[in-house]
């Protein structure tokens, strides 16, 4: 009796004591892919690959760049939305596909603010206002002035319809009341060495870009574009500082993963991401290609795509441009 009562005992445990979750499986446990709607080479992708090296080392996984362009970069964006929510694809998104595409492009394949979560604004790039020295002016001031006795006579260059280069330029006039002509090429190397030669007065360009031809007489940097001067050029003025107060922009990159990705692994990218940006090698390494780390929070992030969406949208619905 003794004996049947102990199986008993055993046999009625074993039916009430709960079934052991299986042990979750620490992140990463693969390979992890940055999925960046850039070119390989490009400036953004410098930094990508320079995360996607530091995250291989502290996670002991391959973080794999995958260079996914097309369309704008909907191609890119459209295959992180699309992806699992379980931290093994991280994008990376700009200000053009992130503040920019949502107001040239309202039938998105996907909603930035619905489909993605903000990890981290990685870093900002420095943008210039550049002309050839065949423009005679030497000061946005003179620049504004020329444009308003020139209405509609003066071009400037960019690398496409609502690209970085052409947002920052309808911005301008729209805020001192010039008329310009814009002149798109297929891309931003086109457009810079058209300037270059002197063949389009002026853009607005990357600082990384256009500094060696401002330091050796090739072109001519009027101002930055940020809401501070740079490290890199502190006798420069910002085209705020130099008669349009307000003006402001400069680009942007940062990290993101599909919604629906457990907050605990969204956690754990943006403490790698907030790790790797306070590394002094990063920095270095990042400054001298003319970015400025920077390795925010996920809501700093989110906050800056919901204003500049709101504010560049403005300048696109005003200028009346649309998408090729």
């Amino acid at each position: 009796m003794k004996i049947r009562s102990l199986m008993s005992a055993v046999l009625a445990g074993v039916l009430v004591a709960p079934i052991a979750a299986p042990a979750q499986q620490k992140y990463p446990a693969k390979t992890v892919r940055l999925v960046l709607p850039f070119a390989a080479g490009s400036a953004v992708d410098v930094l990508a690959r320079l995360y996607a090296q530091r995250m291989s080392e502290s996670w002991s996984q391959q973080v794999v760049v995958d260079n996914r362009t097309g369309a704008n970069g909907i191609i890119g964006m459209e295959l992180v939305a699309r992806a699992a929510p379980d931290g093994y694809a991280i994008g990376m998104g700009n200000i053009a596909t992130l503040a920019i595409n949502p107001s040239l492009y309202p039938k998105q394949p996907y909603d930035v603010s619905r489909d993605f979560v903000p990890v981290s604004l990685a870093a900002t790039i420095s943008n210039c206002l550049v002309v050839h020295p065949s423009l005679p002016v030497k000061s946005v001031k003179e620049l504004v002035a020329l444009a308003k006795k020139r209405p509609g006579d003066l071009n400037y260059a960019s690398g496409g319809v609502g690209s970085a280069q052409h947002i920052p330029m309808a911005l301008l006039e729209a805020m001192t009341g010039i008329k310009l002509v814009h002149v798109a090429y297929k891309g931003l190397t086109p457009a810079f060495n058209d300037v270059l030669a002197g063949q389009v007065p002026m853009m607005v360009s990357g600082l990384v870009t256009s500094l060696p031809s401002h330091q050796s007489g090739r072109l001519r940097i009027l101002a930055t574009t940020g809401t501070k001067r740079t490290s890199a050029t502190p006798d420069i003025p910002t085209v705020a500082e130099a008669g349009v107060p307000g003006y402001e922009a400069d680009s942007w990159t940062g990290f993101l993963v599909p919604k629906g990705t457990p907050a605990d692994i969204v956690a754990q990218i943006h403490a790698e991401v907030a790790r790797i940006s306070q590394l002094a090698d990063t920095r270095e390494r990042l400054r001298v290609s003319g970015f400025d780390v920077v390795g925010s929070s996920p809501d700093a992030f989110a906050a800056l795509i919901k204003n500049d969406t709101a504010r560049l949208g403005k300048v696109i619905r005003d200028a009346g441009i649309r998408a090729e």
